[in-house]
């Protein structure tokens, strides 16, 4: 892979996200020319890359992927487009379900189409393990059935199915990569880990709900890999590949081994609020990265505990951007 990036010219939607924010700063560092897309918002906002060192060294743009005509313009030209751009809060779905299918389907299919228009080398979409739904046997491999347990879910396995269609039909050069829960620095309150550690880090007490599903916890660093590898393989093109560590924990195992690293008891009370309909809520996953070594050379170097550290390290420098008492939906 080395010098493979050099000169390209990339572009990065969702780019202001967590994922998104780490990815456009490693492609970065790996030489390409980086048009960072972040959603439009009145405030000006660039999401994470507000403060990301390389910021000065990518071009920064603010836009919606709902606009195709918008989407058209600026995928012209591009050699290698990483999809990143979504709507990824499960709660939220539950209340705005159309607002899913418009941004995760819709403006999926209006990158493709600008994609294909644009004549790009590579488009590197990205799924979710949730499509998956509770595990229906482990560890859960490409072929595992998809399962629609949230509106959320549901949308993405609309988005994924476009992009097939769209490698099949049109012989678009795509590869879709399935991250498992992704978890570090800069992470959104919403997710599971940010949730925990704030609260441990603002008072000990720690609101959840369910503490018995199970998750494959992966650090950003490792799926940043993928998504870099995912990007250049030939082999990898018109596949679906696993980004997952090979290894679950519980929410409540994980509520535990977070508080023994920062050093602080805490207090764990199920919070109504968050827990999830009852045929809604994934129970199990648990990734079989196989065939993301057998094609991209792909295997997780940061370990859960190895990743934790560091994502701790970072809240405690950054904890005033999170509100520990307030349920992000």
């Amino acid at each position: 892979m080395i010098h493979y990036y050099q000169n390209k010219k990339v572009l990065v939607t969702g780019a202001g996200g967590f994922i998104g924010s780490h990815l456009a700063e490693r492609l970065v560092k790996e030489g390409a020319q980086v048009t960072a897309l972040v959603h439009y918002n009145a405030l000006g906002s660039l999401g994470w890359l507000q403060f990301s060192p390389q910021r000065g060294d990518m071009e920064i743009v603010a836009g919606d992927i709902c606009d195709p005509g918008f989407m058209q313009s600026l995928i012209e030209g591009q050699d290698i487009v990483f999809h990143l751009g979504a709507l990824i809060a499960i709660p939220y779905s539950y209340v705005a379900p159309e607002s899913y299918v418009r941004t995760n389907v819709v403006g999926t299919l209006n990158v493709l189409q600008a994609a294909r228009r644009g004549g790009v080398e590579r488009m590197v979409h990205t799924s979710t393990s949730e499509v998956y739904g509770t595990a229906l046997y482990v560890p859960i491999d490409e072929k595992h059935p998809l399962q629609g347990q949230s509106p959320y879910s549901a949308s993405k396995i609309g988005a994924d199915k476009m992009v097939e269609s769209f490698h099949l039909s049109f012989d678009l050069p795509c590869v879709t990569v399935r991250p498992f829960n992704t978890f570090g620095p800069r992470q959104s309150a919403r997710a599971v880990i940010p949730t925990i550690l704030s609260q441990i880090l603002a008072s000990g007490e720690v609101k959840l709900g369910s503490l018995t599903p199970t998750r494959d916890l992966n650090f950003v660093d490792n799926t940043v890999d993928g998504f870099v590898q995912a990007g250049h393989c030939p082999q990898a093109v018109g596949h679906t590949i696993n980004l997952g560590s090979g290894r679950e924990i519980s929410i409540g195992d994980l509520a535990e081994m977070i508080s023994g690293i920062v050093g602080k008891t805490a207090t764990v009370h199920l919070d109504e609020q968050r827990i999830r309909p009852p045929n809604s809520e994934v129970e199990r996953l648990l990734a079989d990265n196989t065939l993301a070594g057998e094609l991209l050379d792909w295997h997780p170097q940061v370990d859960l505990e190895g990743g934790l550290a560091r994502t701790i390290e970072w809240f405690r420098g950054n904890s005033h951007l999170y509100q520990s008492d307030k349920y992000n939906i």
